[in-house]
């Protein structure tokens, strides 16, 4: 393949490189693989096309159209669902679990939940497999990916079972595929077949080990099964979230012996640990693999590589350094498919004008309808000053904590609230939550309105938020306003007209939760078993590139 033997040099390994190598020389090739109008200003794409924490992706196509799914752990409506026409661009078009099946997770559970789910379509069904570390495998399914979907199908009850992947053979045989979570279990990479029933509701046996990764793959786990060319492939992950890499296995029979082999590594890149994804051929018989990399406060974030099959392995990426491994490219031609919907992006601002919440938006946990509503001012999100907690620490203990990803590297979240408070004890404004937080909370102190700034560390460790600096405010509206720089640091400032905002609190850097990035939320609470009236009407949220004008 032209395009891959000339872009193998390391003086091409940049996207200014590669760029001005697919413009000027391999242009005709280009166009003769990936048919793009002459009009398309950029025939490239550049990584990660995510930028915002959807961890262990796993993507499917079906007929012109992709979907993508990824953990969700404790939060609710959990696995979001996302479209796409081209595998650059994505939008969120719905989740597969609502609410969790447990009255656990009425709570937040950090680092609990639904862990890695597999998406899968067969029998005209959408298919979504899923573990939970403490509770057992779980199935939904449905006729429509953006839903609704079948209540959750406890598959089998069992701890330490994770990263379930189903699998339907030729001869009509199910099977599923899982690793081991060796903080329930005190083990881990092992991979273990099962057959499944034929309507995918149960476990058939005791499970075959299909694989042992300990002396040459450690901690692998993640895998999603396929088969190509008469071979079994099971693609896992190996070595780790931050510094691992990505493993591939092959049988000419499902219950192995498998081969196995390193596919795709960080190597000279900057993109460490290319982990957990899932491979996908394009409607023209091109092949991709979608994969998440740990950027700490800003969650795993999702690169897009090229995949090349040699000798039925797969090369993914670039082999850069002639290992026979390849590496994450930065930048690449796009995929040869329907790119009319290219300027599609993950929702992000809401202006409240719907009669339901942005599929942008998740609870720590699972959600009651009774905490807000879109109805009682038009235009306005109404939260109401609940605290549904037995026990509240700090705000992290709070389930009715509405969040959004970091949705880049740099950027700007606004809002306005109206405060209206029952008492004292009622509060709420703008939250950075990671495993610490800070906010800016709208409080009422006797015939005065006040602005606090809180910063709370380790706050999974129960411990307790301090107020910094505070200011009065002359009437109970504000414009609140949280910049996140480079490097996920954080500056807070607020203004009482929208137009002039003045800094409050110092520098706060974020820091990823458990097995999440950092996240940008708004919120209104009240004291632990208070029978509170109070409630925040914001009007609208809107987050912009750093640096750029704020709307007003």
């Amino acid at each position: 393949m032209i395009i891959k033997k000339m872009m193998s040099s390391r003086h091409q390994r940049s996207c200014f490189h590669q760029r001005i190598f697919l413009i000027g020389f391999g242009l005709l090739t280009i166009l003769a693989i990936n048919p793009l109008t002459a009009e398309s200003p950029d025939l490239t794409y550049s990584n990660p096309i995510i930028q915002a924490d959807y961890s262990d992706p796993d993507v499917i196509r079906v007929g012109d159209d992709f979907y993508l799914i990824s953990s969700s752990f404790s939060q609710a409506p959990g696995v979001p669902v996302l479209h796409s026409r081209n595998l650059v661009n994505w939008q969120i078009i719905g989740y597969a679990v609502p609410h969790l099946p447990d009255s656990i997770y009425d709570l937040p559970q950090p680092g609990r939940g639904i862990w890695a789910p597999a998406l899968r379509y067969h029998n005209g069904e959408y298919w979504v497999y899923y573990g939970d570390p403490d509770l057992g495998i779980f199935m939904v399914k449905s006729q429509n990916p953006a839903g609704p979907w079948e209540p959750p199908v406890l598959v089998k009850q069992a701890c330490g079972w994770i990263d379930p992947c189903p699998f339907w053979d030729d001869d009509g045989q199910a099977y599923l595929i899982h690793a081991w979570a060796k903080s329930r279990v005190g083990f881990n990479s092992i991979l273990t077949l099962h057959k499944l029933s034929s309507d995918g509701r149960q476990i058939l046996d005791e499970g075959v080990t299909v694989f042992d990764g300990h002396s040459t793959h450690p901690t692998i786990e993640g895998p999603k099964l396929y088969k190509r060319n008469g071979y079994y492939y099971i693609f896992a992950p190996a070595g780790g979230v931050t510094n691992g890499w990505q493993t591939v296995l092959r049988s000419k029979n499902i219950l192995g012996p498998y081969e196995d082999k390193i596919v795709l590594e960080q190597g000279t890149t900057a993109i460490n640990g290319p982990h957990q994804g899932a491979w996908v051929e394009t409607q023209e018989g091109e092949s991709w693999f979608i994969h998440f990399q740990d950027k700490g406060a800003y969650g795993r974030i999702i690169h897009l590589q090229p995949v090349e099959w040699l000798d039925d392995w797969p090369m993914i990426g670039i082999d850069l350094d002639g290992n026979g491994i390849g590496e994450p490219v930065q930048c690449f031609r796009r995929p040869g498919v329907d790119d009319s919907i290219s300027t599609i992006k993950i929702q992000t601002s809401d202006e409240f004008e719907s009669n339901s919440l942005g599929l942008q938006w998740q609870w720590r946990a699972n959600f009651k309808s009774e905490w807000f509503t879109l109805s009682a001012r038009s235009g306005y999100l109404r939260l109401f000053t609940v605290n549904p907690a037995p026990v509240c620490h700090n705000l992290g203990d709070l389930p009715n904590i509405l969040t959004q990803k970091f949705p880049a590297e740099a950027f700007t979240v606004t809002t306005k609230l109206s405060f209206h408070p029952d008492s004292n004890d009622d509060q709420a404004g703008l939250i950075i939550i990671g495993n610490d937080y800070a906010a800016l909370k709208v409080i009422h102190r006797g015939a005065q309105y006040q602005l606090t700034y809180a910063e709370c560390a380790e706050i999974e460790k129960g411990k307790s938020e301090i107020i910094s600096e505070t200011v009065g405010l002359n009437k109970p509206e504000v414009f609140l306003k949280a910049n996140v720089g480079e490097g996920a640091v954080c500056t807070f400032s607020y203004s009482t007209d929208g137009e002039k905002y003045l800094p409050l609190g110092r520098k706060f850097q974020a820091v990823k939760g458990k097995w999440v990035g950092s996240q940008i939320a708004i919120f209104a609470t009240t004291k632990p078993g208070k029978n509170s009236r109070g409630y925040a009407d914001f009007d609208f949220f809107r987050v912009t590139s750093m640096g750029k004008d704020e709307p007003k």
